[in-house]
């Protein structure tokens, strides 16, 4: 691992503790069914909270089955797949406060995110 991907980490991680902490600051301070901007406005930063938590997971995993060896699109994987779970998330967060999220939408929503990304995600 360079010094670059510890940078790339560390600065994944700051803005994830930052995005933690404004869904803190606007999940105890309002209430979202009697605003609905704030409700939305409260699923994109914990969609986008747990997209920039899962980015250096996701980069680490692949960091270790290449057996340590940093390979040149591990980080552009790594974020794509990062924000997969920041639209899933913060699509499912969205519907449930509109009160809509039923299993056969989340289904279909995670089938079609992992058949893009197996898509996507091809070597060849």
């Amino acid at each position: 691992m360079g010094a670059n991907d510890r940078l790339a980490n560390g600065f994944f991680i700051l803005a994830a503790i930052a995005a933690w902490i404004s869904v803190t600051q606007i999940v105890t301070t309002t209430y979202p069914r009697e605003n609905a901007t704030a409700g939305l406005i409260g699923a994109g930063l914990i969609g986008l909270a747990c997209g920039l938590t899962t980015v250096p997971l996701f980069w680490l995993v692949w960091f270790a089955r290449h057996r340590r060896i940093a390979l040149l699109g591990d980080w552009s994987r790594a974020i794509r797949r990062g924000a997969w779970v920041a639209v899933v998330v913060a699509l499912f967060v969205a519907l449930r406060i509109q009160a809509v999220l039923s299993l056969p939408i989340a289904v279909f929503v995670v089938v079609l995110v992992l058949m893009a990304e197996i898509t996507l995600s091809m070597e060849r």
